[in-house]
């Protein structure tokens, strides 16, 4: 008798994924799984309290019928995107409840008497939730902080930072911690570390930074050599894995900077005080050490735990000085310095590296935040001395680390890696390129990187600049952590990691801790390494988010002075319902609707630009245009600009805005351009500390 065959299950009616939790304007939600074409719908009375961004487990349920799309529910949430959230109070007798800001998709969260610390009925509050209620499934929380509704750009901020899931204060374990820490270096540790206390060593930071996490050192050798040290804080000596200061690091996986202030990684004792290596003081330090002589060739290098005192705190603004007038503190060193390190950069650019300009925009602020103006900072001599001898260290730490084994396999290792450019995007670009003159090989890798700092280099000081800079660094990939070393692309390096700013990167304090464990040959594998490298490249990108809205803010904020007024613009981005606009002298970005337009226009993404159908008429990326501010909205962090008539899209612009005020330029994002300086270090070059 033949057997029947049974019909074959369709193998996602029992799946369960894991994935991100994405709830929409309109309320629905979904879950995205990686390597699934669609996403899975989930209903809101299954999300079982998952919320925008959570991590969870989806179980799918059997579908209606063959075509009907996934739907699932929510069988578990495993990690909550963020915990904190600002709204406002309602008081009851014995209770509140924090009513969430619009848009935020979170239940009121409900707050027993013995949490509401002072606050009062209509307070705006930062609540943490703290529990679910086992049978209402409604959040429970605490008041983490009564905020002052008065001060707009305070609450502004902290909202921004809060929304990306960045924790405002340290939780009391993290505090209790800290305060056990023992600040006094003692002589059984300086034993066990090679003693740089008596050679030259300064720091170059900002002029108003307080977190001075990286010195060098040199000296010439009896050999005829010098050495160059590149020491950084030793954070990995005071946070100790496990630990409750290093599961909040963990957690926030870097600091970030706001127009007006830094929400660290690390408790400011650490930052600012036990691990900033200041002038004057013994410090604790792990250094990549370097004999080289003057053509910048390292002939040899040491890596280990050292104890340094810096001589000297120098601005990079007083570095350049002596860079160019070719004297000044400890001159002779820092020319030779600066030699090495172009000798460095020139050699980088010949093997591969893309020459991105690095340019940052800071925002002058008064003493309530109000910005009043905004400097532009080009990439000096200065910054780079410093970036060649971090990005330096980095690859020779991340060498070093690829040539290491454990039971005959390579230690796993968090790497910074780049990969190489989108294929599609590229050829794209290199067509777009093509209409200016610049030829591009897309060949191969090593062809493109080529043919990106030959335009770099021609294009310099022509009109088209701007834009073929800022189109060709989005054609480039992100620079994510993992064990996986890909190499990175941008810096032309087959090894490369991040060594040099444990204060604000906890990969870099991974990366300590695993240089360590392989100096000592005691190699401890960390089988969640990967994910914690997933972790850190997250929250990397939340924390640039939080950053270009910050800065999207201050802009806002400062255009509102400018309404009904009119500016020069060049057209920074285009979309199929309009185009945005950056006016040239304040750097701030707004956007031109289509529906103020006299004619239906077409998106053309081959062109980067929209083409009218009736006349032809092109607003293409780079183009100049005249716009008039019309709405400056600081709740949406939105511009809304108008074309002014006679504004033309040729190039040519008719006339000048007198009121444009070009002494005081502001942003587009606030950040610098991505190509390969943002690598070396992971900290601005100028940041307002608060």
């Amino acid at each position: 008798m033949t057997k029947k065959k049974k019909p074959k299950k369709d193998s996602s009616q029992k799946k369960t994924y894991k994935g991100i939790v994405d709830i929409t304007r309109s309320g629905m939600a979904y879950v995205a799984v990686e390597g699934l074409a669609s996403d899975i719908i989930v209903k809101q009375k299954n999300l079982n309290t998952a919320l925008d961004g959570d991590e969870v487990l989806v179980n799918v349920i059997p579908p209606a019928r063959r075509t009907a799309r996934m739907e699932g529910f929510v069988a578990d949430v495993l990690k909550r995107r963020k915990t904190e959230f600002t709204g406002t109070i309602q008081l009851n007798k014995n209770f509140a409840f924090l009513v969430p800001e619009k848009g935020a998709f979170v239940p009121d969260i409900y707050i027993p008497e013995n949490s509401l610390k002072e606050a009062k009925d209509g307070d705006k509050a930062v609540v943490k939730i703290v529990a679910w209620g086992e049978k209402s499934r409604k959040p429970v929380g605490e008041i983490v902080e009564i905020l002052d509704a008065t001060d707009t750009n305070d609450l502004a901020m902290k909202e921004i930072l809060i929304e990306s899931g960045f924790p405002l204060h340290f939780p009391e374990d993290v505090m209790t911690e800290l305060a056990a820490i023992k600040e006094k270096i003692t002589a059984a540790e300086i034993k066990k570390r090679k003693d740089f206390r008596k050679i030259l060593t300064f720091t170059i930071d900002p002029v108003d930074a307080k977190d001075f996490d990286d010195a060098l050192s040199i000296r010439k050798l009896k050999n005829g050599l010098y050495e160059v040290g590149v020491h950084i804080a030793d954070v990995s000596h005071y946070v100790l894995p496990a630990t409750a200061l290093d599961k909040e690091a963990e957690k926030r996986a870097t600091s970030v900077y706001l127009p007006d202030r830094v929400l660290p990684m690390l408790p400011e004792k650490i930052s600012n005080e036990l691990c900033s290596l200041r002038p004057h003081e013994d410090k604790l330090t792990f250094s990549a050490v370097f004999q080289m002589n003057e053509q910048a060739e390292v002939k040899q290098f040491w890596l280990g735990r050292t104890v340094i005192h810096s001589a000297h705190r120098f601005t990079y603004e007083e570095v350049q000085e002596v860079i160019e007038a070719g004297e000044g503190p400890y001159d002779q060193e820092v020319l030779l310095l600066n030699k090495m390190a172009q000798t460095m950069r020139s050699k980088r650019f010949s093997e591969g590296a893309i020459n991105f300009s690095s340019q940052e925009v800071r925002f002058q602020l008064d003493a309530s935040g109000k910005p009043i103006g905004v400097t532009i900072k080009e990439s000096k001599e200065a910054h780079q001395l410093i970036e060649e001898f971090m990005l330096l260290a980095n690859r020779t730490v991340a060498e070093y680390a690829s040539k290491q084994r454990v039971n005959k396999q390579p230690v796993p290792f968090p790497y910074r890696v780049h990969n190489t450019p989108d294929e599609e995007k590229m050829h794209v670009f290199a067509v777009f390129a093509n209409k200016f003159g610049y030829k591009f090989d897309v060949n191969t890798p090593e062809s493109i990187a080529r043919s990106f700092n030959t335009m770099l280099q021609l294009v310099q000081g022509k009109p088209e600049q701007h834009v073929l800079e800022t189109l060709g660094i989005r054609t480039m990939a992100k620079a994510v952590y993992t064990t996986e070393n890909i190499g990175h692309y941008g810096l032309g390096f087959m090894h490369y990691s991040h060594f040099t700013s444990p204060i604000r990167r906890y990969p870099d304090v991974l990366v300590h801790r695993i240089l360590a464990q392989c100096l000592a040959d005691e190699v401890k594998i960390d089988k969640l390494l990967e994910n914690r490298c997933k972790h850190s490249s997250d929250m990397e990108r939340k924390a640039m988010e939080a950053e270009r809205a910050g800065n999207k803010y201050k802009q806002v904020e400062y255009m509102q002075q400018f309404l009904g007024e009119e500016f020069e613009g060049v057209v920074s981005g285009v979309a199929h319902f309009g185009f945005w606009v950056e006016t040239v002298d304040a750097k701030c970005e707004g956007l031109v609707s289509l529906h103020n337009l006299a004619e239906d226009f077409i998106h053309s993404e081959s062109e980067y630009a929209l083409i009218g159908q009736q006349t032809g008429k092109k607003y293409r990326i780079g183009d100049k245009v005249m716009i008039r501010v019309v709405a400056a909205n600081l709740a949406k962090r939105q511009l809304d600009y108008d074309l002014v008539d006679g504004g033309a899209a040729d190039g040519s612009v008719p006339r000048r805005a007198s009121a444009a005020r070009p002494s005081k330029p502001a942003s587009r994002t606030g950040t610098r351009s991505r190509g390969s300086a943002p690598e070396h270090r992971g900290k601005p070059k100028t940041r307002k500390k608060k």
